[in-house]
């Protein structure tokens, strides 16, 4: 059974399609218009081995804040349309990625109560064509919309591109690892019996 989604989202700011197949090989198509958001979202597929497609037309004229939050949301809504009931799967993932002088922590629980706690510094106002306090706002739109607890922790780094790859990284592989089907799980893994 494919494990898959589709989403559009259509504002007066934005007009955004993704595709996300969970049990994918990594690959992806990625067209937001800010490459180096394309670079981070395409770092979260590979080491998730999600495939994933993402369209964006944005306002980027005004800035990258628009495209970068919406695509957050319509990717939490991927997220939680292609897990589905949640029945057999590990439903927590967690992983500490390291980058060259970059570590950084993802922890998750697909548990459909959203609740975001990030702890992260960056030097830099941007990393490309990309705000530095965008990441913020992307993980806190795909935690919300995907119903998803979410914390991100930078444990320590200095290089801004190197702290926001392993937050993207790290993201991946620990949904990889919430969303994963362990044969052991036969309903879903709650005492309430709903997720």
């Amino acid at each position: 059974m494919s494990r898959s989604a589709q989403v559009n989202r259509d504002t007066k700011e934005t007009q955004i399609a993704v595709r996300l197949e969970l049990d994918g090989t990594g690959k992806s198509s990625l067209d937001t218009g800010i490459k180096f958001f394309d670079h981070m979202l395409d770092g979260f597929a590979r080491h998730g081995l999600f495939d994933l497609d993402v369209v964006c037309k944005g306002d980027i004229q005004v800035d990258c804040h628009h495209s970068i939050e919406d695509t957050g949301i319509v990717l939490g809504n991927a997220i939680k349309q292609a897990v589905g009931d949640k029945k057999g799967i590990r439903r927590y993932g967690y992983f500490i990625l390291s980058m060259d002088e970059a570590l950084v922590l993802c922890a998750l629980d697909l548990s459909g109560r959203p609740y975001f706690v990030y702890d992260a510094q960056f030097m830099g106002e941007r990393c490309g064509e990309m705000d530095t306090q965008m990441a913020k706002e992307f993980f806190y739109a795909v935690s919300y919309a995907a119903g998803m607890n979410l914390h991100i922790k930078v444990l320590y780094g200095e290089n801004d591109h190197h702290k926001m790859e392993a937050m993207f990284k790290a993201f991946g592989k620990a949904l990889d690892m919430a969303v994963s089907v362990d044969k052991r799980i036969t309903d879903v893994l709650s005492t309430k019996g709903v997720l």
